[in-house]
């Protein structure tokens, strides 16, 4: 059995934990940096009566396209082998063919993946998927999404424990040099008052929720870990404890749902057509759990080193059918990118 890993060369360990899982399960992983196509890597898709076979020619091997069983989606960045000198306008042109050509690879293979590209891409919705969540009997908290500073105002003024902002969209600003990361922030008076930026960018708005622990739930097939974390771990981390990351990475602790927040959870997922999901909860100190995203391709290595998680391990026994999988697969495979509800 053969699994194709679509990622990128600047990708985490997680790649080499899966595809270690994958080959100690009697696999063979074939990893597929994107960001070295079409530059630095060969794909060559045939279709009709006599037509050669389909190969892709990447890192130092070659795939047979007809002995792949199931793709593991993770990562795409097309381009980076292109060279330097090239016309921007036919620098983007190949860019846009690389990416189509990609996608066209995936929706062709009908073997099983984590997770179909439109799934991945409905699921990402963040109002989609609050409104599903609550569907399935989850707590989620009270949210408005707009560009009106007076409908912002109206809205925390509902909200007397105080409101958050974040993006909807994974940002950043680069100075000197630097990545400036965005996190979720707790406005203050002084910013609910001078909101005139926020007619050039819409923000996203939630009730401050009280919080006992944080929670990061993987969910893989139908397995669900849990991992918890004190918000009060580190200065700095109360509100996002993605701020101080890397200093809490050995603070992790194992957790667990509730059955019912759990069996509502995988309701989600098999709302949202997935197979795997990074999904980050609250937990209030009255006991409530309170989901605020699922990250359809989210994060897990820090999971395995602390506190020693074995997602790698189910998501290779997922991709080579040695585990439950979840949903259907036809379903999504042949969707179209957007669905109406």
């Amino acid at each position: 059995m053969t699994v194709l890993i679509i990622t990128h060369s600047e990708d985490n360990e997680c790649i080499a934990r899966v595809a270690a899982a994958i080959e100690r399960l009697g696999g063979r992983a074939f990893r597929f940096d994107t960001d070295l196509f079409p530059g630095g890597a060969h794909l060559a898709l045939a279709s009709g009566p006599g037509v050669r076979r389909s190969t892709l020619r990447a890192g130092g091997g070659e795939l047979d396209l007809g002995d792949v069983t199931a793709v593991w989606y993770r990562r795409v960045a097309f381009g980076r082998g292109l060279p330097a000198s090239m016309d921007p306008q036919l620098r983007s042109a190949s860019v846009e063919e690389a990416k189509r050509t990609v996608e066209g690879l995936l929706a062709a293979l009908r073997v099983p993946q984590v997770d179909p590209l439109p799934a991945v891409r409905f699921a990402s919705n963040k109002q989609v998927q609050l409104d599903i969540a609550r569907e399935v009997g989850l707590d989620t908290p009270r949210t408005l999404t707009t560009n009106d500073e007076d409908a912002a105002r109206a809205f925390a003024a509902t909200c007397p424990g105080g409101v958050i902002a974040k993006m909807l969209s994974s940002f950043a600003v680069y100075r000197g040099g630097e990545e400036h990361v965005v996190f979720t922030n707790a406005l203050r008076d002084e910013d609910l008052a001078d909101m005139r930026g926020l007619s050039l960018c819409p923000m996203t708005f939630q009730e401050k929720i009280p919080k006992a622990r944080e929670l990061r739930v993987t969910v893989v097939g139908e397995r669900v870990f849990a991992a918890s974390i004190d918000p009060e771990a580190a200065p700095g981390a109360e509100v996002d404890w993605r701020r101080q990351g890397l200093e809490l990475i050995d603070a992790w602790r194992k957790d667990a749902l509730p059955p019912d927040v759990e069996t509502a959870v995988l309701r989600l997922m098999d709302q949202l057509g997935l197979n795997y999901g990074a999904l980050d909860i609250l937990r209030t100190p009255d006991g409530r759990h309170v989901f605020l995203e699922v990250n359809p391709v989210g994060e897990f290595f820090w999971l395995e080193r602390s506190p020693g998680l074995p997602i790698s391990e189910a998501l290779a026994e997922v991709l080579l059918g040695k585990a439950p999988r979840r949903g259907s697969w036809s379903a999504f495979l042949h969707a179209p990118v957007t669905q109406p509800r």
